[in-house]
């Protein structure tokens, strides 16, 4: 909590606190301070209780440090049950790049991992095969007579 503090800071501290209060009440003082930091632990602690009794057994596991953003980000992200280790094992960014930048340029993929299954490769280029990087507008579908317009979902 004080890690920044050094020895000379806690000296004068001291120093002020027997100035302001004098050397016979301190101690009243210090037992004071110290009694009423424990009782707001204790009202805190009884209100974590009371907050994870009314949750319910849903949140058993919940920790309120959870709260903080990174804390809770860094969970999710460690929590196996989505498979994003998997995912980020199986990922090779210089494979991936390597591969879209000969596709760019028309040049044979020089990967020379051929143990891969075919399903695995997002894109399989036969040689002399090459990518058309232009946009080009998607020709609409025509209606026959009766039949209903797409419907899309999202846009209602």
């Amino acid at each position: 909590m004080f890690n920044d503090i050094g020895a000379l800071e806690i000296v004068t501290l001291v120093v002020l606190a027997v100035l302001i209060f004098g050397p016979d009440k301190l101690p009243k003082v210090i037992q004071d301070i110290s009694r009423t930091i424990r009782k707001i632990r204790e009202f805190s602690d009884s209100a974590k209780a009371d907050i994870r009794e009314e949750l319910g057994p849903e949140f058993k596991d919940f920790e309120f440090e959870d709260l903080n953003p990174k804390k809770f980000i860094r969970k999710q992200l460690d929590n196996d049950e989505l498979g994003l280790k998997e995912i980020r094992n199986g990922f090779d960014l210089k494979k991936e790049m390597n591969e879209v930048a000969d596709a760019v340029h028309g040049r044979e993929s020089t990967s020379s991992d051929d143990s891969g299954d075919s399903s695995e490769a997002p894109v399989a280029l036969s040689k002399g095969a090459r990518v058309d990087m232009l946009k080009k507008p998607a020709e609409p579908k025509k209606l026959e007579a009766g039949d209903r317009p797409p419907f899309d979902a999202d846009a209602t």
